[in-house]
């Protein structure tokens, strides 16, 4: 029985490395943005999550922020000692963290809202209205898909 080769999509029709590519084409202006401000983008996910929802847990921000616990409790840190954030022990549970915006991170988020608003309305109308919010739709039914492996056969 002969056996048929598999073969990889091209680079050009590769799931992972289009997101890859297009993530970095959204970035770019960010970063300069973010640049101006002193925030890296991951600190800048980490106050936009806090000034959206209000105070979080660490596992909670971790998860929403796309972050690991180690590489977000530095950053915690970091954000706090630059007066960024708070941190609070939880009323209920004196383990756990709990973790809110202060004034002057609610500051940074204010002072670039025009200039972040204006990056997302440029692909807005680079896609198209629909074509945008189809693409959101998507990314977000991918996300929360099932997990896929390899299976063992």
């Amino acid at each position: 029985m002969a056996r048929t080769k598999l073969q990889l999509p091209s680079t050009r029709r590769s799931l992972p490395i289009a997101l890859m590519r297009s993530r970095e084409k959204v970035m770019a202006p960010i970063r300069d943005m973010l640049r101006a401000s002193g925030l890296t983008e991951q600190q800048w996910r980490v106050l936009r999550i806090l000034s959206e929802f209000g105070p979080q847990d660490l596992t909670e921000i971790a998860r929403q922020a796309c972050l690991l616990m180690p590489s977000l409790s530095r950053m915690i840190r970091s954000l706090a000692d630059n007066g960024l954030v708070i941190r609070a022990s939880d009323a209920k549970d004196r383990r756990r963290q709990t973790v809110v915006i202060s004034p002057a991170g609610q500051q940074l988020i204010d002072d670039n809202l025009v200039q972040a608003t204006q990056i997302a309305a440029n692909y807005r109308d680079q896609l198209g209205a629909e074509r945008y919010e189809l693409l959101l739709d998507l990314l977000t039914e991918l996300e929360q898909g099932p997990p896929f492996g390899v299976s063992a056969a």
